[in-house]
């Protein structure tokens, strides 16, 4: 049943299903906790606007009915940041021992009595988009539970995790599997650095399937092993499985550019491929690009698709100035992007537009 619930809030999280904080609430938390058995029509247990000196938590999960034992404070999807020390200070004045942040994406577990500053008090991030659907449920299940919670067996695993030494050793141990990840997936952070550094040492800058291009040969020279995750005992569960590196899906297309329905464009290359994709998208659905813009994630460091090039590109005046390209009036679409990455984003546009990629949707981005 969990499982079944957390699949349907992965699918409209992606599709930009939850547009605001009272949707998050509604559609996602109040959703999973009636999952979890909590007994959310009963406002002395599931407490909703719970008054904290004077301001109120969204909130106060009790056992016994009336006596809180864990806050949630639920925001925006994508907006989940900063808002720890807020959180922090109603734990306090209440003595609650858990208190939980989250965007219905994201799900941040604090003890906020333990020691350290925010971060370190956090038990566990999970975020229910990227994580195995396994590894969410039961995380879930071990901290958020009904008969868990009430029977202190849900604080008593999150403090167990807590002071779980293995978290140092395991970090250590992922260092070369991440280094790996971050050259086969083409991460755009990654490349941008490398492409700077080499444009201030030589005043060429590469391209991104360039420095892509030589990431790929060093590792190659260079093989790191691959980090597996630790099998805990029961206890205390370790780290969740890692996901899969994502490949672009095959196509049969011989030129650049795309079919759509089998009704082929063609395109001068990658980035033209990208932007035309958007513009045919945006032709058959007038919400397509709002829809898209919303979506929790983009890039690590920017978003794809934006109202102006500055939003594209924070901080980056040189990249929204030469990498910038309007598609509609008041839409414009960055296009400092790998082959790779440009192949994810138009997977990505697929979801939002409820096509199946590599099926109704082909692309060839070129060699």
């Amino acid at each position: 049943m969990l499982k079944s619930e957390i699949e349907h809030i992965r699918s409209g999280i992606k599709t930009g299903r939850f547009a605001n904080e009272a949707a998050v609430r509604q559609g996602i938390v109040l959703r999973l906790l009636q999952t979890l058995s909590w007994p959310t029509y009963d406002t002395q247990v599931v407490a909703p606007e719970y008054s904290v000196e004077g301001t109120r938590v969204d909130y106060a999960l009790c056992h016994p009915p009336g006596k809180p034992v864990v806050f949630i404070e639920v925001k925006q999807i994508g907006q989940s940041g900063g808002g720890e020390r807020q959180l922090f200070e109603y734990a306090f004045h209440k003595g609650v021992p858990m208190a939980i942040l989250t965007d219905g994406q994201e799900w941040h577990f604090f003890l906020p009595a333990e020691q350290g500053d925010y971060g370190e008090r956090r038990v566990y991030k999970l975020d229910i988009v990227e994580r195995e659907i396994d590894e969410t449920v039961t995380r879930l299940q071990r901290y958020l539970d009904y008969r868990a919670i009430c029977s202190g067996e849900a604080i008593n695993a999150a403090r167990a995790d807590y002071q779980n030494v293995a978290r140092g050793r395991l970090i250590k141990k992922t260092f070369p599997d991440a280094w790996r990840r971050l050259v086969d997936d083409e991460d755009e952070l990654l490349l941008e650095l490398i492409a700077d550094r080499v444009e201030s040492l030589c005043g060429y800058k590469p391209d991104p399937d360039t420095v892509a291009e030589f990431l790929k040969k060093q590792a190659d020279l260079n093989p790191v092993a691959t980090c597996q995750p630790v099998s805990p005992p029961p206890a205390r569960p370790g780290p969740s499985p890692q996901r899969p590196a994502s490949t672009p899906q095959s196509h049969s297309l011989a030129q650049v550019g795309f079919a759509l329905n089998g009704r082929f464009q063609p395109a001068r290359n990658a980035r033209d491929v990208l932007a035309k994709v958007f513009i045919e998208l945006a032709d058959r659905d007038p919400t397509f690009l709002e829809r898209f813009a919303t979506l929790p994630k983009h890039g690590r460091t920017r978003r794809y698709l934006g109202r102006t090039p500055n939003e594209l590109y924070p901080e980056r005046p040189d990249l929204a100035r030469d990498f910038s390209q309007e598609i509609r009036p008041g839409w414009w679409l960055g296009i400092n992007l790998s082959r790779a990455a440009i192949s994810r984003i138009i997977e990505m546009a697929c979801e939002v537009a409820g096509l199946r990629y590599g099926t109704d949707l082909k692309v060839n981005v070129g060699e």
